[in-house]
């Protein structure tokens, strides 16, 4: 029966960047060895820009994905700031000046 059921699951999406690994269904993240304790939003926001990494993620796109439109733009610069510590050494999100972030080396 087990095996029968595992038939019809569909694989689990995992994202990763670099040594970064995120497995949205279960809002678990690794940095190389490290296991990454986030918040929902921090791993919404991780989501986002690893599904746009290497392009821009504006402050009004993340605003409006995440949060529903229901917040101010400079949240995310929170929010960024808190992922950056939670990642560690060296950075992989970078900012654009004037535009948002991006997930690059």
């Amino acid at each position: 029966i087990r095996a029968i059921e595992r038939r019809g699951r569909v694989p689990a999406e995992t994202l990763a960047f670099a040594d970064l690994r995120l497995d949205p269904s279960t809002r678990s993240a690794r940095r190389g060895a490290r296991t990454l304790e986030l918040t929902a939003r921090e791993v919404a926001l991780l989501e986002l820009l690893l599904r746009n990494a290497g392009a821009v993620v504006t402050r009004d796109a993340a605003v409006e994905e995440i949060w529903n439109g229901a917040a101010v733009p400079n949240v995310v610069d929170r929010y960024v700031a808190h992922l950056r510590r939670k990642l560690g050494e060296p950075p992989l999100i970078h900012t654009v000046r004037g535009l948002g972030f991006s997930l690059d080396r």
